[in-house]
């Protein structure tokens, strides 16, 4: 039976817990077992309780999706596969306007197929990107604004660790997750570089392009033949999408599972590593990389299905349900205020903290709601990222800051400035995807009738 003191303990505690600083495993577990407790009041009850859902949770095998797709993109990473995108895409697009600031857009796009992880992405082109950018005349915060934008793919384009950890606590399929999230991300890199394309339009010189640096960014090299390291990076490059289009057209047309797709993956990035060059010291070292990162991310899972668990026991989540649904506020209102609390959360903690707050109520309630389950995913993790790029925690502009050591009077205020673009781009795809959600439901249903 639902009480409401409860449910105010509840979620009092936890929020009390988490803003203190105590690690969000943590967190969850106590606040979890505090509320068996409530409900049963027997300590044995609790233990019970808590052993059996972590025993059920780990012999999951769906579990070994986030290191396995992990593995595959720090084995990428480390051998070198963002600067070979990079200097590939940045070659072939010399006749584009704003071209070095679309090739960080792009490229980013293809290294979230391959790494699932915005702060890897952010950190990573601060190195590759930005000091050719600055080299061409970029204006400062164009740069690190684009750069800090376009990181957000990572979590968005597949495989993707919110993703997979939005499909663990509601128990959705992940390969159809993966799916989904394909078309809005090429619609949120269609509104990046239409951004950058306006800029060079409109202000040229915020993108370098003066007379002088348009005759050198544009000189006509794609006749000439590739030097010996082009082609390398050529190979490089093709290996990158066979794997890509290996991994997620398998698990597409259901040929394997996404667990089974991530193994697959690990594999082939593996063989693509060691034919890049890649040392046994080097494999060990992101091995080792995988585990300190994935193993806190899987205590989380756990303790989080632990709270969704006491939060259905105990009637919160179907006394939310039955409030909004019942309330008389129309389903985009309701909708917009889910929004709002993503935003703001995103301000003050990480996302994948978000999504074990607030998806175990979030989810049921945009289900009753009418809302399709899929689209409502994507807009849950395009508002999550838009956090990402919000003051004054938004942690990729402070992993941008921190990866540019040669910039002594950069202030994060400037990259927050030149990151607003991007932050409008990914409100006006949760929009795009509220009112055509067919953008994130056409790939995973063409999916089943094709496996079908």
């Amino acid at each position: 039976m639902f009480d409401p003191f409860q449910m105010f303990v509840l979620i009092g505690v936890l929020l009390t817990l988490v803003f203190a600083g105590v690690h969000i495993a943590v967190s969850l577990g106590l606040t979890s077992m505090l509320g068996i407790y409530m409900f049963t009041g027997e300590i044995d009850t609790v233990l019970s309780f808590a052993s059996n859902t972590a025993y059920e949770a780990l012999r999951d095998y769906v579990f070994a999706v986030i290191p396995l797709f992990m593995l595959m993109g720090e084995f990428l990473a480390k051998c070198g596969a963002a600067s070979d995108l990079f200097a590939l895409i940045n070659r072939y697009s010399r006749w584009m306007p704003a071209r070095l600031g679309i090739a960080t857009v792009l490229a980013n796009a293809v290294f979230a197929f391959i790494t699932g992880v915005s702060i890897a992405a952010a950190a990573a082109f601060s190195k590759i990107a930005y000091p050719e950018m600055r080299r061409f005349g970029y204006e400062r915060k164009l740069a690190l604004g684009c750069i800090a934008g376009s990181a957000c793919l990572g979590m968005l384009i597949p495989p993707s660790v919110l993703l997979i950890v939005w499909g663990v606590l509601t128990e959705m399929a992940i390969g159809k997750l993966f799916i989904a999230g394909i078309l809005p991300g090429l619609v949120v890199v269609t509104l990046f570089i239409g951004y950058l394309v306006w800029v060079a339009k409109t202000q040229p010189h915020r993108v370098g392009e003066t007379p002088d640096k348009l005759m050198e960014q544009h000189a006509p090299d794609e006749d000439q033949p590739l030097p010996d390291d082009m082609r390398a990076v050529l190979l490089s490059t093709l290996g990158i999408i066979a794997l890509i289009v290996i991994v997620l057209g398998g698990i597409w047309l259901g040929f394997f599972t996404p667990t089974e797709g991530a193994g697959v993956g690990a594999t082939l990035a593996l063989g693509l590593a060691m034919l890049r060059g890649m040392k046994p010291a080097e494999m060990l070292q992101a091995i080792l990389s995988v585990g300190r990162t994935s193993a806190p991310l899987l205590l989380m899972l756990v303790t989080a299905q632990l709270y969704s668990r006491v939060l259905s026991m105990t009637g919160v989540t179907a006394a939310a349900n039955e409030f909004f649904v019942n309330s008389g506020w129309s389903p985009y209102a309701v909708l917009m205020l889910m929004v709002g609390v993503w935003f703001v959360l995103g301000c003050i903690i990480d996302s994948i903290s978000i999504i074990l707050l607030t998806v175990p109520v979030f989810a049921p309630l945009a289900v009753a709601l009418g809302f399709d389950p899929f689209a409502f995913a994507i807009m849950g993790v395009l508002a999550i990222e838009a956090g990402l790029l919000t003051p004054p925690f938004g942690i990729l502009v402070f992993t941008v800051k921190a990866a540019i050591t040669d910039e002594p009077d950069l202030r994060a205020g400037e990259i927050f400035w030149g990151a607003i673009p991007y932050w409008i781009a990914l409100l006006v795809a949760i929009l795009a995807l509220l009112f055509i959600p067919e953008f994130a439901t056409l790939l995973p249903n063409l999916g089943s009738k094709v496996g079908a």
